[in-house]
């Protein structure tokens, strides 16, 4: 069982959390539960993302978490497609065009998902890496977001701070708190962290839970925003490209980064290739649909649905390549 889970994760969870959403959809009759089943998957997710970064944390010393060279191109593509994004939708009038370019605005800029590091960790790259740009990305979004809604949503009443305080209540809450129960735990009672640390090699499991309540959310975000197909191709083909330019664009830095550092083994390139890719390219998905919905056109938040069907699309492709020495 075990063996098939670990093989057949990622489809069963995608699968599964769609059905569950068209199954309450279809079914009137738990139409009443609607407010209560959203909090448990939206709360439930969150809580997920708080144990996965626990476990990843309880893994690592804070001496761990460092910057590469890697993070610093990493974090100007975001950055700066961010930016530049931004300012295209400033200048282009409402339509069908500024939505598209709102929606790759928001893909760029998500920061990175916690279960990249369960991703990476698995396919054999650099844990400590991924969470310590994690880290940097969230801290970079929370401020820069604020500074450039106004700019593209000038309807949006709230002042900088407020938005900061807005953002930074929804990031860090499940950022910074797993990792200082993990660090507490790890210099005060060792013989706990040495268990804990034997229990993270489930963390694939949790995070199998928390894509099934991702894939909820992300099909409720498609079916209410009522978009003819014609901009749901559009929103699709932007948030594919997105998705894979970043996971192709990281695999890239992170092999430059370590050539330019000197001559690398094949299997420390390979692995920094993997981190890097990872980090940039999975997304906190759950957060962009969010954004997307509150602060920015609300279909965009459709956005964040779809990366998430495409990074784990890709993520399946990754682990299936991993198990076949390929």
């Amino acid at each position: 069982m075990r063996k098939f889970l670990s093989a057949w994760m990622l489809p069963i969870a995608i699968v599964l959390g769609i059905s569950l959403y068209l199954l309450y959809h279809y079914s009137p009759g738990l139409h009443p539960w609607g407010g209560p089943l959203h909090v448990a998957a939206s709360e439930g997710q969150r809580l997920v993302i708080a144990l996965l970064l626990f476990f990843q944390f309880v893994k690592l010393s804070p001496h761990d978490i460092q910057l590469r060279k890697w993070h610093w191109g990493a974090l100007l593509l975001q950055v700066s497609a961010f930016l530049l994004l931004a300012a295209a939708v400033a200048f282009t009038a409402p339509g069908a065009g500024r939505m598209l370019l709102e929606c790759a605005m928001l893909c760029m800029i998500c920061p990175t998902a916690a279960a990249a590091g369960v991703i990476t960790d698995r396919l054999g790259g650099d844990l400590a890496g991924t969470v310590s740009y994690l880290v940097v990305i969230n801290v970079a979004a929370t401020f820069l977001i604020p500074l450039v809604i106004p700019m593209v949503n000038p309807s949006s009443t709230l002042g900088f701070w407020a938005y900061v305080g807005h953002i930074a209540l929804k990031v860090f809450p499940i950022l910074i708190l797993p990792g200082l129960l993990a660090w507490l735990i790890r210099y005060t009672t060792h013989k706990l962290q040495r268990r804990l640390v034997r229990w993270a090699s489930h963390s694939f499991y949790v995070w199998g839970v928390g894509l099934t309540l991702a894939m909820v959310l992300s099909t409720r975000a498609l079916v209410l925003s009522h978009l003819g197909p014609a901009a749901v191709a559009g929103i699709v083909l932007v948030s594919a490209f997105c998705c894979f330019l970043q996971f192709f664009a990281g695999r890239w830095l992170g092999r430059s980064a370590r050539r330019k550092e000197g001559a690398p083994g094949k299997d420390q390139a390979k692995a920094d290739s993997i981190t890097a890719g990872q980090t940039l390219g999975q997304k906190n998905t759950g957060f962009l649909i969010w954004l997307g919905y509150n602060y920015m056109t609300p279909v965009t938040s459709v956005a964040g649905g779809l990366y998430a069907i495409w990074q784990n699309l890709f993520n399946s492709w990754e682990l299936y390549q991993k198990e076949h020495g390929k």
